[in-house]
């Protein structure tokens, strides 16, 4: 996937297409994304259309994934590990560094936690789970120097690697949706081995 450096406006969508566990999680909820970037920040868009939705988790670095999440997970060329990016539809961020699922993890530090603008469409008021059809949208911008454990100042030219997933670990209909396929017999996104190569413009 190529990154372009353009208004997010003009990037193209890409489905959330993969249900890698429909056996045991057949619900699959309308995801997209698109990403730009601007030489030092990285833009994602989310558009979600689900028939549940929650957002129970108001301060950074807690357990997004079980309320109604989105996330990114990026690997810099040449990184042993990968950071993993995860926001529920209020806007609540957790951002680690990691070899693996938990694996020397280091959690991003609240002044870089603070860099990252989040624009979500419900609002940043927590809630508990609505059980009727609901569209949101997220916007999230994160500057270069978000990535901690690297000195990036420009994302312009870099080649990469990343996945992008949807989930809802505790929603009464979770789910588990990826842009790569994760190709494991369980749920588990830490998985670097399965992201998909991108490029910066």
């Amino acid at each position: 996937m190529l990154i372009r450096r353009i208004p997010i406006e003009q990037a193209a969508w890409h489905n959330l297409d993969f249900c890698d566990w429909p056996e045991e999680f057949p619900y699959k909820p309308d995801v997209k994304f698109r990403m730009c970037h601007c030489g030092d920040a990285l833009t994602i868009d989310f558009s979600v259309s689900e028939d549940c939705c929650a957002a129970t988790t108001d301060k950074d670095n807690g357990e997004v994934w079980n309320d109604s999440c989105v996330e990114f997970f990026f690997r810099m060329p040449g990184d042993a590990g990968y950071y993993n990016i995860e926001t529920n539809c209020i806007g609540t961020v957790l951002m680690a560094h990691r070899l693996g699922k938990n694996k020397e993890v280091k959690m991003a530090p609240p002044q870089v936690l603070s860099t990252i603008l989040r624009k979500p469409s419900l609002g940043r008021e927590p809630f508990a789970e609505k059980k009727t059809p609901t569209q949101w949208s997220l916007r999230l911008v994160i500057p270069a120097s978000a990535f901690f454990m690297h000195a990036v100042k420009d994302f312009s030219q870099l080649e990469a690697t990343c996945n992008v997933y949807k989930c809802g670990d505790l929603l009464s209909m979770p789910h588990f949706l990826s842009w790569e396929p994760v190709e494991t017999p369980a749920p588990d996104f830490h998985r670097p081995e399965f992201f998909g190569n991108v490029k910066f413009e």
